[in-house]
């Protein structure tokens, strides 16, 4: 990221297509992007358990983008469940981390990549040079898997990913910080019915514990 920072520096910033998967992991994100690249904010998530977590959480992306003045849009697509269980069939008892992540990661990533792509044969004139996503801020997003999907995806789709790793320099306790500021909605688990009962079933642990 560094490096693609470096190469266009002094020309016009670039136009970054970023993936959201929620505001609180946006908020380093954008505070570290928005002097580099003229942002729009993407929010594809279809893995979210119910539509009013999606929309609870597509609101919260709106507001911090608003709040925090920046000149970015924010793109809320629909809200298809429907695409995630298809994509999850099979993987229903994967644990975290696991293929399901996988597969979820990729999912998000290619539809992000496709309207970039579909973006840029309808507006030639002003096209999206890069995307990204903001995963990789969280300590439990492996960065390393998700730029191998980007990039790979990226190459398929013509639109070049932005590699990245958000969690590092402390951006994800800086994330921390702006989450309490701007007083966000900060969740206890990704999005999906599994990392739900996941998290659920960690809470009454530690309740048996205490």
């Amino acid at each position: 990221m560094e490096a693609v920072i470096r190469e266009n520096s002094g020309s016009s910033k670039p136009k970054l297509l970023l993936h959201a998967c929620c505001a609180p992991c946006s908020t380093a994100v954008l505070e570290s992007l928005v002097d580099f690249f003229d942002i729009t904010l993407f929010f594809y998530n279809p893995n979210i358990e119910s539509e009013t977590e999606f929309l609870r959480r597509a609101d919260e992306c709106k507001r911090l983008v608003k709040e925090m003045g920046l000149p970015i849009h924010c793109i809320v697509t629909s809200y298809i469940h429907g695409e995630f269980l298809d994509i999850a069939k099979g993987l229903e008892k994967e644990p975290e981390r696991g293929e399901r992540c996988t597969a979820c990661f990729q999912l998000r990533l290619e539809e992000t990549a496709a309207f970039a792509s579909r973006w840029n044969k309808e507006n030639p004139e002003n096209p999206f040079d890069y995307y990204c996503t903001s995963l990789s801020i969280s300590p439990l997003k492996d960065a390393e898997r998700l730029n191998k999907l980007g990039m790979e995806i990226g190459k398929n789709y013509g639109i070049p990913f932005l590699p990245s790793d958000f969690k590092k320099k402390g951006r994800y306790l800086r994330s921390v910080e702006l989450s309490k500021q701007y007083e966000l909605y900060r969740q206890d688990y990704c999005g999906c019915e599994f990392s739900k009962a996941e998290s659920l079933r960690r809470n009454r642990e530690k309740e048996s514990i205490q």
